[in-house]
């Protein structure tokens, strides 16, 4: 009878708080391991993406502005 009381495997909450300690202690590995950019190089790739961001705007801005006048003129042909 006390070999089958050895081999009985913890309750569900202790197995559950077991993997949450162990997922959090490997979390905390895994964050010292991150290396993190230089504010020179986030700076230099910001001002890339916000270049990027309004020449893009421009470009649809001309191409709506564009089809709307086409659009106009082809409504004031049908008057």
């Amino acid at each position: 009878m006390a070999e089958k009381m050895t081999d009985k495997k913890p309750n569900f909450f202790v197995r559950a708080g077991k993997r949450i300690a162990q997922f959090f202690r490997e979390g905390k590995i895994e964050i010292k391991k991150i290396v993190w950019p230089k504010p020179k190089a986030v700076f230099k790739n910001m001002g890339v993406v916000l270049a990027t961001i309004v020449i893009i705007g421009a470009f649809v801005f001309g191409l709506d502005t564009g089809l709307m006048n086409l659009l106009g003129l082809f409504m004031n042909i049908a008057h």
